[in-house]
């Protein structure tokens, strides 16, 4: 199928506007044409709250697990045409990675087996579509939209304590099925070895399912500075102040940071900067990070005259991502010598505090996409159409928006989301 330039951005927007738990499978959508799928799965590792997606066939299990090795071995910006393990078989497979973004994303389309071969022009859309898709989606990443940021915490604290919960269990049982097996009292020693080498690979597996669940959640923190850094150098390259770094040391240097407390701290720190720059008279600006147990402390520290007005801090949206995260700011100027200014977030999540400064975040994930709709005006006919839910369910979830919001009407709710994002 050929898409004319017209045709293709209008397809790329139609992707992009959508709500995001309903991109991809509009994007399939859109690339069936061009490259016949039944399924599609993605792996953004960007994505805090939800970096594994799949739309299309019901009885196909892919797993987040088999997609990791193909992210790991795909070339970016070259689409690959062949076979790989995706629902527990060899399957016919179109993989396209992208490196829109730091730590790269793979959209996998599987094909059924002897599917003719994708011509090169449609691949080369399809790649230039899952570029645009994954830098999208970056963007609210790396901005660190109050809204969404307060979508990814919770999720993300929800997944995390799941996880645990799950992981706990399972070893548990199979630590009891070892200790059973491993018992002397039993004598069929092959039934026994066998069973043995079952229950070690599962363990095995569950302990990669749980590294790999980080490795997509979680940033190790001086490679989360490492970033800050990269962004912070451009803003000063034609600029007469010295900017200096202070990344973590020590053994806090190798621990993780939950994803959306990286990128929302990263956005902090280059909106305090832009604030800094504005004095007059500062020749050094000394950008450091510290961790304590339960902490990230992120300072912005300079050599002006110390008389920063701290109204313009207390503005916009560096209080509403520090909200967000349940943070604080602390701003230390002494006159003649400078000021620190210094943005304090812990690292699990807050409880009640952030539903207080943002109530957004006390709504899961469905429920935060049927009020995007609801903002937008959109009726329950309409709002079920586009999640592929019914009416009823609709009803429920706005019925539950309502209440957690403590509002009387869709519009009052509405009115907090545009207030919110």
């Amino acid at each position: 199928m050929e898409l004319t330039a017209t045709g293709a951005l209008l397809a790329a927007y139609d992707v992009i506007r959508q709500p995001l738990g309903a991109i991809l499978p509009r994007l399939s959508e859109v690339l069936n044409p061009l490259i016949p799928h039944h399924t599609a799965a993605e792996l953004s590792t960007h994505c805090a709250h939800s970096p594994f997606k799949r739309t299309g066939d019901p009885g196909l299990l892919v797993t987040a697990t088999e997609l990791a090795p193909l992210l790991a071995g795909g070339t970016p910006g070259r689409p690959r045409q062949g076979r790989a393990t995706v629902g527990g078989a060899e399957r016919e497979v179109v993989l396209i990675r992208s490196d829109a973004t730091p730590r790269g994303s793979v959209l996998v389309l599987v094909r059924e087996d002897g599917a003719a071969p994708v011509g090169e022009p449609e691949l080369a859309l399809a790649q230039a579509l899952w570029d645009l898709v994954t830098s999208h989606f970056d963007r609210f990443a790396s901005e660190a939209l109050p809204g969404a940021l307060a979508r990814s915490r919770a999720a993300a604290d929800t997944r995390a304590r799941v996880t645990a919960e799950l992981n706990t269990a399972h070893a548990a049982a199979l630590s009891g099925v070892l200790g059973v097996l491993r018992s002397r009292s039993l004598d069929d020693a092959a039934a026994r070895a066998t069973a043995t080498d079952l229950a070690v690979s599962a363990l095995i597996e569950l302990r990669a399912e749980s590294q790999h669940d980080r490795s997509v959640a979680e940033e190790e923190a001086f490679e989360a500075f490492a970033r800050l850094a990269d962004g912070l150098r451009p803003m000063l390259r034609h600029s007469p102040v010295r900017l200096e770094l202070g990344p973590p040391d020590g053994p806090d240097a190798t621990r993780t940071l939950p994803a959306d407390v990286a990128h929302g701290v990263r956005a902090i720190v280059r909106a305090l900067l832009l604030v800094v720059l504005e004095q007059e008279s500062v020749s050094r600006v000394h950008v450091g990070w510290s961790l304590t147990e339960h902490e990230l402390r992120a300072a912005v520290r300079d050599d002006g005259p110390g008389l920063l007005d701290p109204c313009p801090l207390g503005a916009g949206s560096i209080t509403d991502r520090l909200g967000v995260l349940g943070g604080r700011l602390d701003v230390d100027a002494v006159p003649g010598w400078g000021t620190t200014i210094t943005a304090t977030v812990p690292l699990a999540m807050p409880e009640a505090p952030v539903a207080a400064l943002n109530p957004l975040s006390g709504l899961g994930e469905r429920e935060i996409e049927v009020l995007t709709h609801l903002a937008l005006g959109h009726r329950n006919r309409q709002i079920a159409a586009e999640l592929h839910i019914s009416e009823s369910t609709v009803k429920f979830h706005v019925a539950n928006i309502l209440n957690k919001l403590g509002v009387g009407s869709r519009g009052e709710a509405a009115a907090l989301f545009h207030k919110a994002a």
